[in-house]
């Protein structure tokens, strides 16, 4: 059996030689963060794109590439509630690709980056041979908001499970325009205490699965709660979608019941948050779908190493 991207991870992180004072937060969440000598810290993370994967250049336009490839790295430091510094991009060019091409995948680079003040200070450029894919890797800065920067493993049995904006439907554009939710998070660590966050790329079940393996937790969500987008809601099974499709780039958090009505009378309109479910002393996770019945929900988003968890 092939292992998963979270089997490569937790065996990665099984094999770090860092100190903990030096370096908080490593391998396994959205983000790394490295202590510097002056007591201040830097943030770190890391993504990259390929033509065929990510993104297709027969449906998508090279400005919308360059737009996702900063704003995949973005959400990232939305997940953590921080305030992205900037960013340096890497791209790997076929060999029919020109000048004018190359500044049209900068002008979405730079819309991105504009949009959510995080400058692009440099990169690598480089070619490779015959029938090789468009590449694009994009590190990025960041620093902590106004809380510390909220990790995975801080759920807790009982916690209000909640997300912001709406599932499903990534393959209908949606993930190439979507919008990283930087100011959301940094609104939810304003104003409530939240104990775990994670940024939806890759499905609703598997993502909430690493808050709950992180955390030592379950959870147990309602079907008939989960936000639908209305690009899931023209499939064939919207709710699968919503579960599993991935690349939404929507915050998925945790906190306590109090804090949740604290949190709903306070929020703006602009962007819907809504309860899916609880964490459960229970391990694993379950749904309870629309007829009451309840199930085990299965991890079965996006897998990075090419096939379903």
């Amino acid at each position: 059996m092939n292992p998963t991207e979270d089997d490569i991870t937790s065996w990665f992180k099984q094999q770090s030689r860092y100190a903990v004072d030096r370096v908080p937060i490593g391998i396994g969440d959205d983000m790394a963060q490295i202590r510097l000598d002056d007591g201040g810290s830097v943030l770190i993370t890391t993504d990259m794109l390929l033509e065929g994967t990510h993104f297709d250049l027969k449906t998508a336009t090279l400005e919308q590439v360059g737009y996702k490839a900063v704003a995949v790295s973005l959400s990232d430091c939305a997940a953590m509630a921080t305030i992205p510094a900037g960013a340096v991009v890497a791209v790997a060019l076929p060999p029919d690709f020109g000048e004018q091409q190359l500044k049209r995948l900068h002008a979405g680079i730079a819309l991105a980056a504009d949009k959510y003040d995080c400058p692009l200070v440099g990169g690598d450029i480089t070619a490779w041979g015959h029938d090789h894919p468009l590449a694009v890797s994009v590190a990025m800065l960041s620093r902590a908001g106004p809380t510390p920067p909220i990790r995975r493993d801080g759920a807790r049995d009982t916690d209000v499970i909640g997300v912001t904006g709406t599932l499903g439907g990534s393959g209908r554009r949606k993930h190439l325009e979507f919008e990283p939710r930087v100011q959301e998070a940094l609104e939810l660590a304003r104003t409530v205490t939240v104990h775990a966050m994670i940024d939806i790329s890759d499905g609703l079940s598997t993502d909430l699965n690493r808050i709950c393996c992180q955390s030592g937790v379950g959870a147990m969500i309602e079907a008939s709660a989960i936000p639908i987008s209305e690009e899931a809601k023209v499939r064939t099974d919207p709710l699968t979608a919503a579960l599993n499709e991935g690349e939404d780039f929507e915050l998925l958090f945790t906190l306590a019941p109090g804090q949740w009505e604290a949190l709903r009378e306070s929020w703006s309109d602009s962007v819907p948050i809504t309860p899916v479910g609880k964490a459960t002393a229970t391990p694993g996770m379950r749904i309870v779908m629309p007829d009451g019945h309840v199930t085990r929900l299965a991890p079965a988003g996006y897998e990075h190493l090419g096939h379903r968890a």
